[in-house]
This record gives structure tokens, sequence and C-alpha cells, in this order.
């Protein structure tokens, strides 16, 4: 019988662990340009102004959904010394998810309870709310505002969105502003010039087994050692691992974890295709001749077949529709 609680807190402690890559690397050199140093070149919490009329810059980090950008930005933000705390014992950033679906309101009603702003009248128009978040955010000296799943942003209120996110990057009180958001969030900020040009942009890569399978290997045995089982013995276990998890780093991640919770659930001493095969399973729905870990030629399964993109149309009853690849 399998020590659920025990279980439960490996799991966990896995789970809470930040896996670090060179992407943390390149998104400091994007945040350190925009802070101001001291003498020895520590940075200060306050923004780089990039023009006479005050003007910040700021950050666009693009991926896809499981791709780990928003726990990357979470980490850079709170191990930045010089944002950690300020004069009210609350760190100098601010961080919000943008509410789905949004409005301009909705979005800066958020925003204000985030900065622990409470009594606002919900009548009051939408632009002397975002004024007020102005206010807010300069009485608690934010430096860096970061806005998280913002391709929701930019709804039927687009254009007063990025009207609005212009001023916050304007003048004496202005800010950092990260948006984090899939391709969407690109394709919108790119139909408006001067929004564009104030952000730099990070992209995440897909993985691939030649540039990250070692450093996927590492960390397999790393977990598995943690937990005290011994590590998979397949030699295409990482290429698997990343075709299914659709060569995003944080799936592939919270796959490693899940079976890893999985082969500790059935009592076995180590971690083999069998407990990524189930795991891939449950998450799909897919019978053993798709799964990816069970398959010859896996590499031939598509994660996202376009009929099931499609399956609500009539047409796809008639028995025509196109069939996974089979390995």
């Amino acid at each position: 019988m399998p020590d659920h609680e025990a279980i439960d807190r490996q799991v966990e402690t896995l789970r809470n662990m930040y896996v670090g890559s060179e992407r943390d690397a390149e998104f400091a050199s994007h945040l350190r340009r925009l802070l101001k140093r001291d003498a020895e070149g520590t940075l200060r919490p306050e923004p780089c102004k990039f023009t006479r009329t005050g003007e910040t810059r700021g950050i666009l980090h693009i991926g896809e959904p499981g791709s780990g950008k928003s726990c990357l930005v979470d980490h850079a933000l709170a191990k930045q010394t010089g944002l950690a705390e300020g004069d009210f014992g609350q760190p100098l950033y601010l961080s919000c998810s943008v509410p789905s679906p949004a409005t301009f309101k909705s979005v800066t009603l958020a925003l204000l309870e985030q900065t622990g702003y409470t009594g606002t009248p919900k009548r009051m128009e939408a632009w002397s709310l975002w004024q007020l978040l102005r206010e807010r955010l300069s009485l608690l000296g934010i430096v860096v505002l970061w806005l998280d799943e913002a391709h929701d942003l930019f709804c039927a209120d687009r254009n007063l969105i990025l009207r609005a996110i212009k001023t916050l990057m304007l003048g004496d009180d202005a800010v950092v502003v990260i948006l984090s958001g899939t391709e969407d969030l690109w394709r919108v900020i790119r139909t408006d010039p001067q929004v564009q040009r104030r952000f730099s942009v990070m992209r995440w890569s897909p993985l691939t087994v030649e540039r990250d399978g070692e450093a996927f290997r590492d960390l397999t045995g790393a977990f598995c050692s943690r937990v005290g089982l011994t590590p998979p013995v397949e030699g295409d276990v990482i290429g698997r691992l990343f075709h299914a998890s659709r060569y995003r780093f944080g799936r592939a991640i919270e796959m490693i974890i899940n079976a890893i919770e999985t082969a500790l659930l059935a009592e076995e001493g180590h971690l083999g295709l069998d407990h990524f095969a189930e795991v891939w399973a449950m998450a799909e729905g897919a019978p053993a001749t798709e799964n990816v870990f069970w398959v010859d030629r896996w590499w031939l399964i598509d994660p996202d077949p376009a009929e099931e993109v499609e399956a609500a149309a009539p047409t796809r009853k008639r028995g025509g529709a196109n069939r996974r690849a089979r390995a």
C-alpha cells in the first residue's frame, strides 16, 4: 500500500522547484537595460528614461501555453534585489493576470485590487479609474508592472488599452511594463507602431533534443534521485517527451513530474515509458495505438490533429474525416 501522504509531499516538492535555463539569462538581459544602475553597476529601483519626454521601455514575453513564460517572469522579478521591497513593505513590482473576458474597465479594476485599493466606485468611468490606478502606482513606488495572459487584453477596447499602456510609460512616474502572452499578443502590438517601438521582444523557442536533450535527461535523473527512483533507460524517452509536450518547456517538466507520481503510486523503483504513457493516456484520451510513449514511430503522431479542431463541422460526420497518423 503506497504512502499517499508521503508521495504527495515528494511530488509537491518537485512542483515547487524552479527549473532554470538559458532563457533566464536572456530575460535578465532584457530587464537590466530598463533599470538604472549605481556606481558599482548594481540595478536600482528606477526605470531608465529613453527620451527627453521621459519615456520608459518594456518587454514583450511571447510563448505558447505551457512554455513556462509566467514562471520565468515571476522568478526573475522576485529575485531582483532592487525590486524586493519598497517603503510600504511590498515589492516594487506589481503583477496581475488579465481577467478573461477582459474589458478596459475590468483590467483596471483588477490592477487596482492588486495595489490593495478597496471601495472602488463601480460606476466610475473607466478612464477615471485608470488615472486612479496611475496615482496608486506612484504612491506605492511601483517600478515594474507585469500583465500576464496579456493577449486577453485586446478585445473590443483594444485601442483604448493600447493608449492606456502608453500613458503608463511616459512622464515622471512612468513604469516599466512587461506583457507576457501568446503570439496573438505580438500580432496586436504590431498594429500600433508607437506601442511596438517601446518594447523589446523575447520569444520561447520550441525544445529540441539537440539543444535541450541533455539538460532534460539530467533534470529527469535529478528528480528521480530526489524521490528514490532510478531514471528511464530508454534512449528515446526525451524525444518522446518533447513530442508529447508539444516541444514546450513547462509542459515537459509537468509531464516528468506526473510520470514520477505515477511510478511512486505504483510502488515501482524505476521511472519508465509505461509511466509516461499512462500520464499521456489520461491527459489526451488517446488509445494505445496513438500513444506517443508506446508506438514505435511516435514522431508520426500529431498531438493536435486537425480533425479535432474541426470536429463540430457537419462534414466531419460523413465518414470522410482524416485520421491521425498511425505508427
